[in-house]
């Protein structure tokens, strides 16, 4: 429904705060429940999260918005297409914004890294830096076709005969698209990284290094 909703045309300003605010509330949920747990994480961090990811979301799309509606040499129908890939770049940044604030305290703390037979070497500042990068990623990734090809699709779509007599049949497919597309690309971008990552020891903190004879070690980078 979210993705439904940010891909909706001719959206006001207070429908696109709406949905961004619904879309970056639900991602701040997800990446809290499905961080590195290993240390605690604040109360005051999951509400800086939540604040920064909506801001930078909302922020960026209202703008996005105004830039096109000013722009009059462009077409209706190529106006219209731009206003439906704006979600992707506000959504994008702002998950990138919602992983970095809520696992913040991992940069400063260091997530546990473990050796071959899961014994826990010590906390590694580096590790945290690149299980956050690998997630923040594929918080990338996961909305790209979500929100590039239902617009794409739809475009041509509306152009049929069949949904131009039955304008009531039009958000019942958007949906199904944006299900299909949905269902490709959060398998894709989970898949990227494993949730148990490696890492060479020879790149950690040296008191790490010291302390095994391990060349790689694992972390938990969370989803």
């Amino acid at each position: 429904m979210q993705v439904v909703g940010l891909l909706l045309p001719n959206q006001t300003v207070v429908s696109t705060i709406f949905w961004q605010w619904l879309n970056q509330s639900h991602n701040a949920c997800v990446n809290y429940s499905n961080r590195n747990a290993t240390k605690p994480t604040p109360t005051s961090t999951f509400l800086q999260v939540y604040f920064g990811a909506v801001t930078s979301a909302v922020s960026l799309a209202v703008g996005l918005n105004v830039l096109i509606q000013k722009a009059n040499r462009l077409s209706p129908a190529t106006r219209m297409i731009i206003q439906r890939l704006i979600p992707f770049p506000a959504v994008a940044s702002a998950n990138i914004c919602n992983v970095g604030l809520m696992r913040h305290n991992e940069l400063s703390e260091g997530i546990d890294v473990l050796d071959e037979n899961g014994n826990i070497l010590g906390s590694s500042k580096i590790a945290a830096k690149h299980a956050i990068m690998e997630t923040a990623f594929t918080r990338v990734v996961l909305p790209m076709p979500i929100f590039v090809l239902p617009p794409i699709i739809m475009s041509y779509l509306e152009k049929l005969p069949l949904l131009q007599m039955n304008r009531r049949l039009l958000l019942p497919i958007h949906s199904l698209v944006c299900l299909a597309t949905f269902s490709l690309s959060l398998p894709l971008a989970i898949s990227l990284f494993p949730q148990m990552s490696q890492i060479e020891v020879s790149q950690l903190e040296p008191e790490i290094a010291m302390a095994t004879d391990c060349k790689v070690v694992t972390f938990n980078k969370g989803l």
